[in-house]
């Protein structure tokens, strides 16, 4: 098992690149070249917001972090996912 300190290094860095991948990819779907590229756009962003929430509870599973300091982080990510997720119905319905 690795130290704390050392876990607490591996999953915040694998939560840095699953937050900056949603937003990166959420920019790439604004530019999508068709609907069918905008939809596969949106479920990486679905994905990567996803896995971030995961890395989270990572986090207060290991009890690195407290659930209230991540509380409205986990929130928002909770909402991206949802929206994200409400994005890619109404474009599959218009397709």
């Amino acid at each position: 098992m690795l130290p704390k300190s050392r876990t607490a290094e591996v999953i915040g860095k694998q939560l840095l690149r699953s937050a900056t991948s949603v937003g990166a990819n959420y920019r790439a779907a604004c530019r999508g070249k068709s609907t069918a590229d905008v939809i596969a756009k949106l479920s990486i962003v679905e994905e990567e917001a996803d896995e971030s929430l995961y890395w989270m509870e990572l986090l207060v599973d290991a009890e690195l972090v407290t659930v209230a300091r991540l509380a409205d982080l986990m929130k928002e990510g909770n909402e991206i996912v949802a929206m994200t997720v409400a994005s890619i119905k109404t474009l599959r319905r218009k397709k």
